[in-house]
């Protein structure tokens, strides 16, 4: 683990049913909360429809500017699936059928129905890719260089994350804790900045609520190290004290 460096990871979120609303992602916050884990930020999200030309200018713009770039979603049996053929065409390499993969499917296929073209797309990798396991339904996500493919199905995502568990490099994870006061967040505006000025190692969240007729607002601190999340938390509950407002533990 290396604390000083700060580790990035972008995301890219592919499917036209995202895009109209037909599906809800839910794999955006497993992703990040299992990234902040690893000691590696989610730095950035794009959603993409099922465009070669989207993704594949996506991908080599995110994998380069990150330390790590997932895919989520395009890596199914079915014609649109086209992730991979995408991703190969953004590194300049052929697809090629994995031969694990091919065993894996066949195994998992056995007694449900075998092997059929459909299914055979899902041992499609770009070449020089490896496979990430999946105990779920058997086709594999896939590892290439700093680009991780995943499934869309976010159980199934769930699993390749388990299986990924501990193999990046990351730094310190990220530790963070919350305050609340009823108060609306321009009356507070100018603390938040100068807190944060003064504590270089944490940021600082402001996120307002309305509720029971009256505004307020909750603020989230983060840093990498407890001592230094310890002093900025100290510091914004006093400035708000002294502000007439009474922060309150664990948010409200």
């Amino acid at each position: 683990m290396t604390a000083s460096r700060i580790w990035t990871a972008a995301l890219i979120v592919i499917g036209d049913e995202i895009l109209s609303g037909r599906t809800q992602d839910k794999n955006i916050a497993q992703i990040a909360t299992w990234l902040q884990v690893q000691g590696i930020r989610l730095a950035e999200v794009r959603v993409i429809a099922d465009d070669m030309d989207a993704i594949a200018e996506a991908v080599n713009i995110l994998r380069t500017r990150n330390d790590y770039l997932f895919t989520t979603g395009g890596i199914g049996p079915t014609h649109d699936d086209i992730t991979v053929d995408a991703i190969a065409a953004a590194l300049g390499v052929e697809v090629v059928i994995h031969p694990e993969a091919r065993a894996t499917l066949e195994r998992y296929y056995e007694t449900k129905g075998g092997i059929n073209e459909g299914r055979l797309r899902m041992a499609r990798v770009p070449d020089g890719g490896e496979l990430i396991p999946n105990k779920m339904s058997g086709a594999p996500g896939i590892k290439l260089g700093n680009i991780f493919i995943m499934a869309g199905v976010p159980h199934i995502t769930a699993g390749m994350l388990d299986a990924l568990t501990g193999t990046l490099e990351g730094g310190a994870p990220l530790i963070a804790e919350q305050i609340g006061c009823w108060t609306a967040e321009s009356e507070v505006a100018e603390l938040l900045r100068e807190t944060e000025k003064a504590h270089e190692d944490c940021q600082i969240g402001s996120y307002p609520f309305f509720r029971e007729g009256r505004t307020g607002a909750n603020f989230v601190v983060r840093s990498t190290e407890q001592a230094s999340l310890d002093a900025c938390m100290e510091a914004l509950k006093k400035g708000l004290r002294e502000l007439g407002f009474a922060p309150v533990d664990g948010g409200i």
